[in-house]
């Protein structure tokens, strides 16, 4: 009899295992996903001076450009209440269309650094960003307490960006870089325990699970974009 329960645990054990890689893997192929429409298209509007004129004018942004820019701000907002009450369909859309108007804000990336300090950095906060979901992943450490000091750490951080915005100190560029870097990096191993837990919590499957995946994803890709954007602002060659 015991035995019996021993085997049914361990195949219960193992079921679990198998459904939380699958789901794990399917939040990471969303976000891989998510980056290359972003990175592609970035590079195509950087490198085509019809879609430079589309976006941006000799002064900044144009009308469009400034459209652009501002909607996946909006759309940020609107995906938790697309998850919870839109189609499979219209959540996967929503993630695939804000993963293609980010390419407007990273597009000036390929105007300001050199494709080979772009490509540097890229490996690097990929590495970086591996080791630290890797982490969340694995660890037995519970980093729920991480949650609200990183929430009011990223606040902080946007208030500060805007001041600096108009205040334009050179120090406070750089020592906001390196903030960046760290709030990014505790959320990377944050979100990735976290989506690991609510899957653990929840037993999701089918549609669910789904939904989920793709909210976690853009989390993911969230950590992933901002850290290369601090990261580019102290190791990237200006052109």
């Amino acid at each position: 009899m015991f035995e019996n329960r021993e085997v049914a645990y361990t195949s219960n054990a193992q079921v679990v295992d198998e459904g939380l890689r699958s789901y794990m893997l399917k939040i990471y192929n969303y976000m891989t996903g998510g980056l290359a429409v972003t990175g592609i298209i970035s590079y195509l509007i950087a490198s085509n001076p019809s879609f430079l004129r589309l976006f941006f004018t000799p002064t900044g942004y144009s009308g469009f450009g400034w459209l652009a820019l501002f909607a996946p701000l909006i759309m940020v907002f609107a995906f938790g209440w697309v998850v919870n009450k839109g189609t499979l369909a219209q959540v996967q859309a929503m993630f695939w269309g804000f993963s293609a108007l980010m390419s407007v804000s990273l597009a000036p990336i390929f105007l300001i650094y050199t494709g080979t300090s772009i490509t540097r950095v890229f490996l690097i906060t990929a590495a970086t960003f591996g080791a630290l979901s890797l982490y969340g992943y694995t660890t037995k450490k519970d980093l729920s307490g991480w949650g609200s000091f990183l929430m009011i750490g990223l606040i902080g951080l946007i208030i500060a960006t805007i001041v600096n915005f108009f205040m334009q100190s050179t120090g406070l560029y750089y020592a906001l870089s390196y903030i960046g870097i760290l709030i990014f990096a505790g959320l990377t191993a944050y979100d990735t325990q976290n989506l690991k837990s609510m899957y653990y919590q929840s037993g999701m499957e089918g549609d669910i699970a789904d939904r989920i995946a793709i909210s976690g994803a853009l989390s993911l890709y969230l950590d992933f974009i901002n850290m290369f954007l601090y990261l580019l602002r102290l190791m990237g060659d200006r052109r």
